[in-house]
């Protein structure tokens, strides 16, 4: 007898190699309904939009899941509408933005605010970091000019983008926040 220990044996697999860890639209598909429903409230504030995502789960692919969304969001009501930007935030501003643009971002949210009784949502999916700020300016001043149904409108369809675009984050990084911008 050898004064070594003997190392136990390592478990084999009766099927062979490991299984291929679920991709991040599988785990949400595969998440408890209140995990699901908690996780979709970082996309859209509207309980009645994140309870009709979760609930037509198994997504067979991101396409299918964004489907559901949008047609979740067309289907929002006032009051969902309203639901959801309570949870908005103001657009932040990127770190080394001048006092002046402080200011008039303010100034910009507090006269929308003023005209139609909610925050200011735009979708910044597809503008540079550096154009972030410009757009949500000229977004603001384009659309002070709506009429309240108007506005009420767009506000929805830019809700619905901003909701696919946290969506497809939540699905392709499970472990980063939703919300990150």
């Amino acid at each position: 007898m050898s004064g070594t220990p003997e190392l136990p044996a390592q478990p084999r697999s009766a099927s062979g190699p490991a299984a291929p860890r679920p991709t991040g639209l599988e785990r949400f598909n595969d998440t408890p309904d209140d995990e699901a429903e908690r996780d979709l409230l970082h996309c859209c504030g509207s309980h009645r939009w994140a309870r009709r995502v979760a609930d037509h789960r198994p997504y067979p692919d991101l396409d299918a899941l964004l489907a559901a969304a949008d047609e979740a969001s067309y289907d929002l009501t006032p009051p969902d509408v309203a639901e959801a930007l309570a949870c908005e935030s103001l657009t932040v501003l990127p770190d080394g933005a001048y006092s002046a643009a402080h200011t008039a971002l303010s100034a910009a949210h507090a006269a929308y605010e003023s005209r139609f009784g909610h925050v200011f949502v735009i979708c910044l999916d597809d503008a540079a970091p550096g154009e972030a700020l410009d757009r949500v300016l000229a977004g603001i001043r384009s659309r002070l000019a709506n009429d309240p149904d108007e506005e009420r409108a767009v506000t929805a369809d830019e809700l619905r983008r901003l909701a696919r675009g946290r969506l497809s984050r939540l699905v392709r990084h499970p472990l980063c926040p939703a919300r990150a911008r």
